[in-house]
C-alpha cells in the first residue's frame, strides 16, 4: 500500500472493481472476509468522513481526492487488521470501487495523517499516537520499515515540535528557520516558511510527494546558492534544512541521477503556493518518528 502522511482514509481496491487501476496483488474480495462489516449512512463513523454520502443500499459512501489529481471512491466498512501477532478490530477502511491515479500497482493507500480517521488516529491509545518509519534509499536492496509503537522512538534523534493547523488537521507541520549549502546560509527570510494565524503557508512533511517544494523565491535563492557553492565539485559538504545541524542531507537526498552519463537533477522544485512540502526523496534513509501524543517529530540520520 502507498503510505501517505498527508491524508487520513485507509482504503483498498475492492471487488466488484468498476473502474480500478492494475495492482500487483489480487483485488480484495469482501465476500472472503468473515470480519468485514459495512458501515451505514447513519453511523457515527460515517459522520467523521468529509464528503460522505449514501448509496442506494444506504451504505456510507466516501470520496477522497489527492493533490496530483488521483482519487478514490467507494463505501466505508469495518475490518479486522493483523500486524504480526497483534490483532486490531473494527478499523474503518474504504472499500474502493472507482480509483484512478499513480498508485503504481499498490493495493490501496494507508492514510497516516493527523485526523481521527487515519490509521494512527484509529489506533489511538494503543500506540499513543506514536509511529516511526524509514523510506528505502533508491538503488539499494534494503527494506523499509513502519512501526506503530512508542517503544520505536529512536535514541539520539533530533526532535522538533509539530505545529497544528486547524484549517488542515491532517497535515504534519514543522517549523523551518532556514536553509544552508555547506556552511553557507541561504539569504531567505524565516517568514517565508511561517505558518500564519489564518492557516496559510507553513511547511508540511509528506511521503506521497517526491521532491521537496519551496515557494518560488525561496527555491530560487536556494538553487542559486547551491550552484555558486558547487561550481567546482566537490565543494559543498551537504545541504541543511530546519536550520543548524538538525537535519543535514547526504548527497543521495538532494541529487538524483537521471541517466547513465552522470547527469544529476537537483531534487527540489519551486511552488507557486505559499505552502512548503518536505518530500520523500529528502526523507530517504532517515528514521523519522512522530510522537503525536507529545507533539514532536524526530530525525535520526543514518540509523536505518
Amino acid at each position: 500500500m502507498v503510505v501517505d502522511l498527508g491524508s487520513d482514509i485507509v482504503w483498498v481496491q475492492c471487488q466488484p472493481c468498476n473502474q480500478c487501476y492494475r495492482q500487483s496483488d489480487p483485488v480484495f474480495n469482501p465476500a472472503d472476509s468473515a470480519s468485514f462489516t459495512g458501515v451505514t449512512c447513519r453511523s457515527s463513523v460515517c459522520d467523521r468522513i468529509e464528503n460522505s454520502g449514501c448509496n442506494a443500499g444506504r451504505s456510507c459512501r466516501y470520496k477522497v481526492s489527492y493533490g496530483d489529481g488521483s482519487y478514490a471512491k467507494g463505501t466505508l466498512a469495518l475490518e479486522t487488521l493483523t500486524f504480526g501477532r497483534t490483532v486490531v478490530k473494527n478499523v474503518a477502511i474504504g472499500c474502493g470501487h472507482i480509483n484512478r491515479g499513480m498508485f503504481i500497482g499498490a493495493a490501496g493507500l494507508l492514510g497516516l495523517g493527523g485526523g481521527s480517521m487515519s490509521l494512527v488516529g484509529q489506533l489511538g491509545g494503543q500506540t499513543g499516537g506514536a509511529f516511526s518509519y524509514c523510506l528505502v534509499s533508491r538503488g539499494t536492496d534494503a527494506s523499509g520499515s513502519l512501526v506503530f509503537d512508542r517503544g520505536a522512538m529512536p535514541v539520539g534523534a533530533s526532535w522538533v515540535p509539530l505545529l497544528r493547523n486547524p484549517r488542515a488537521p491532517s497535515f504534519y507541520y514543522v517549523g523551518l528557520s532556514g536553509l544552508g549549502v555547506g556552511v553557507i546560509s541561504v539569504p531567505i527570510s524565516e517568514d517565508i516558511f511561517r505558518l500564519t494565524e489564518l492557516g496559510y503557508g507553513g511547511v508540511v512533511m509528506d511521503t506521497d510527494t517526491a521532491v521537496t517544494r519551496f515557494p518560488t523565491s525561496a527555491y530560487n535563492a536556494f538553487r542559486d546558492t547551491f550552484i555558486m557553492q558547487t561550481t567546482n565539485l566537490p565543494r559543498a559538504s551537504g545541504l541543511s534544512i530546519f536550520g543548524g545541524p538538525i537535519m543535514t542531507l547526504p548527497v543521495r537526498n538532494f541529487l538524483n541521477l537521471v541517466d547513465d552519463v552522470g547527469t544529476f537533477c537537483f531534487a527540489f522544485a519551486p511552488s507557486s503556493y505559499g505552502l512548503s512540502i518536505i518530500g520523500n526523496i529528502q526523507q530517504e534513509g532517515i528514521q523519522i518518528s512522530f510522537d503525536g501524543g507529545n507533539g514532536f517529530v524526530g530525525f535520526g540520520l543514518n540509523v536505518c
